[in-house]
């Protein structure tokens, strides 16, 4: 391969702690400074293309500002999905205060992590029950983490692992390819030797045995299992299976019929104003749909984000021809195998060609036998996501203790279930690793996008800084003094800047945030001297509270 020195910056260009894109012999290049030394790697994230420049830098991290990806900018490592691509990693030198980086002809900006195969005399074998985010993540990270025996990788669909946010987004919208769903090729799987088991029902697994019963009564045992069977669709009382125009939204098989009713019939009930139905409103009006959204609550996401920013999403969507009857439950459908109309509580009928129900999901998790579950039918782990001697749960189904709170709970997030996912691999390979990311989760719908780091059940006080209408915010939810979440708008590298502060314990307090002038970008450049942090709080208030004053504790 022929290599070609290229002189992309000045040594004064770059402070430590700064990055610059530049391009080199074809190639868009990711420069850094860090230690005082000089880095290269691919300039754009390796899940959407996003600049990485745009993003964070942090330490040797950087942050994407689009779906917070990191990387370890001197290796180009992959250290947090949604990404699965490590950076391409290219050589630097210094010579007369210019730095020179060698860049190959044809370059990609992206690598495969380095992965082993399997060897026949490693008679092991690890299970991963759930070919979802959680489920594909771990295959690729035991690979990563140098497993070598037989692993196996189940799911009841008949695809690839795919990228599922986007079955309510650009590809039910009618911008994304059916080629661009999935997350990794056929022959990926067979060159990394993943044994992918697709189109197949369990009806049991036995978790003190480690045994999976199928439907057609095949059992198959292991000596590891992941369990990672995501979240099942919920439904409304009076819903059948054979009303033909009524639809969930889970699966690619699930897009696919939502998009096929959409070519005939146009008049649409979105029923439930979760994100996946907001998500689907937005996607149906681009699709000419005349779209109707129902449901109890008196403002969409206003439990998750609060009335001001619920109201906004109400009100984009309005502008763009959707309508709402909120503070509204459906009491029944009209027509025995094709729904022709809708009933709403006060009587209301809405005439439909078709329905879609999405009213939230449930933990996929009655074929478990022998696992801790908690009353909503997550399986309770412990911080290394173990649910029982050799047995995990990751995804949608884990509860899990909060590394910060230490409060349990269960997230249905895409990102944080492909954590969770190499979580759960690291500690079934031997490495004893806790789980302690922060979650992070985006919606776009329509023009709007939403970004949201963190994560409140509950709160005492929104704390705001910008502009909500304006659609160019910070939006703190804060419970005893201290931040538990961050919704943001148009504030993309501000959101991974407070994602690294979450991750590192160094958030700004609520009386710092009250102020409105907090710089979270220098924050990070400034992490280990803020005295104005909630952990710095939380240790001055544990001194107090044990009566052992500061300087006692120090001397």
């Amino acid at each position: 391969m022929k290599y070609k020195d290229a002189a992309v910056a000045q040594i004064s260009e770059l402070a430590d702690g700064e990055m610059k894109q530049v391009s080199a012999n074809g190639a868009e290049i990711l420069l850094s400074c860090v230690g005082g030394k000089f880095y290269a790697v691919g300039a754009h994230c390796t899940h959407y293309g996003a600049p990485l420049v745009d993003g964070v830098l942090s330490g040797e991290r950087v942050v994407c500002p689009w779906h917070h990806a990191c990387f370890n900018v001197r290796t180009g490592d992959l250290e947090e999905p949604p990404a699965f691509d490590a950076l391409t990693r290219y050589e630097v030198k210094v010579d007369n205060d210019q730095v020179i980086v060698s860049v190959p002809e044809g370059a990609s900006d992206r690598r495969t992590p380095l992965m082993t195969k399997r060897d026949k005399q490693d008679e092991s074998l690890f299970v991963i029950v759930g070919g979802g985010a959680a489920g594909y993540a771990a295959a690729q990270t035991l690979r990563e983490d140098g497993f070598t025996g037989r692993l196996v990788l189940i799911t009841r669909e008949n695809h690839l692992p795919y990228d599922r946010p986007n079955l309510s987004k650009e590809y039910l919208q009618g911008n994304a390819e059916p080629a661009w769903l999935p997350l990794r090729s056929e022959d990926f799987f067979v060159e990394h030797d993943i044994e992918l088991i697709r189109g197949k029902e369990i009806t049991l697994i036995d978790a003190a045995k480690r045994t999976i019963t199928f439907a057609d009564g095949a059992t198959l045992g292991c000596d590891a299992l992941l369990v990672a069977t995501g979240g099942v669709p919920r439904t409304l009382p009076f819903q059948v299976e054979d009303q033909g125009n009524v639809f969930l939204l889970r699966s690619y098989d699930d897009s696919d019929a939502i998009i096929a009713a959409a070519e005939k019939g146009k008049r649409a009930v979105v029923i439930g104003a979760s994100f996946i139905g907001m998500e689907v409103a937005s996607s149906l009006i681009a699709r000419e749909c005349e779209v109707t959204v129902v449901a109890p609550d008196q403002l969409p996401f206003e439990k998750i984000l609060g009335p001001e920013i619920g109201q906004l999403f109400q009100d984009v969507h309005e502008e763009h021809g959707v309508k709402f009857k909120l503070g509204m439950s459906v009491t029944g459908f009209i027509g025995p195998e094709k729904v022709a109309a809708v009933t709403l509580q006060n009587g209301e009928q809405l005439d439909a060609d078709m329905v879609v129900v999405g009213v939230g999901v449930k933990p996929a998790t009655a074929f478990l036998k022998g696992l801790a579950l908690h009353r909503d039918g997550g399986v309770i782990v412990d911080e290394h996501l173990c649910a029982a001697e050799g047995v995990y749960a990751a995804g949608d189904i884990a509860y899990f203790p909060n590394s910060i709170t230490h409060e349990y709970q269960r997230i249905e997030h895409w990102r944080t279930a492909m954590q969770q996912g190499r979580v759960a691999a690291h500690n079934m390979a031997g490495k004893e690793t806790a789980y302690d990311s922060v979650p992070f989760f985006w919606t776009r719908q329509f023009d709007v996008g939403l970004l949201y780091v963190g994560h409140a059940n509950e709160w005492d006080e929104i704390v705001y800084q910008g502009d909500v209408p304006a659609r160019h915010f910070l939006a703190f939810y804060a419970k005893g003094n201290r931040v538990l979440a961050i919704a943001g708008m148009n504030r993309d590298r501000d959101m991974a800047a407070i994602e690294e502060l979450m991750r590192l314990d160094r958030m700004p307090t609520v009386a710092r945030l009250n102020d409105g002038s907090t710089n979270f970008l220098k924050l990070i450049e400034t992490t280990g001297s803020d005295d104005n942090s909630q952990a710095t709080q939380k240790v001055a208030h544990d001194v107090i509270a044990s009566g052992v004053t500061p300087q006692n504790q120090l001397g």
